[in-house]
């Protein structure tokens, strides 16, 4: 009984953890610049205070910061150039 419930417990954590590593969001392209390079044009920009957000997804990375004067601006750069969109 022991061992059975040891395999079904083995079972369920093994199947669980595929659906974890399985991910639907596109990757950047493999030509794709650094992220650290495109933070650091952001950080460059007039008025630059803070970082509050990267996300990812098909259109390119997407930087959401806040000027000195506390004005949310979000910017969609590619991925390939580092430019914004």
């Amino acid at each position: 009984m022991r061992n059975l419930v040891l395999a079904a417990g083995v079972a369920v954590l093994l199947a669980g953890s595929t659906a974890f590593a399985a991910d639907d969001r596109p990757l950047p392209p493999t030509n794709a610049q650094k992220l650290s390079a495109i933070i650091a044009k952001v950080e460059q920009r007039d008025g630059f205070r803070y970082v509050k957000e990267v996300d990812w997804d098909k259109d390119g990375y997407t930087v959401t910061y806040y000027t000195a004067d506390k004005a949310k601006v979000e910017i969609t750069f590619d991925p390939v150039t580092a430019e914004p969109k």
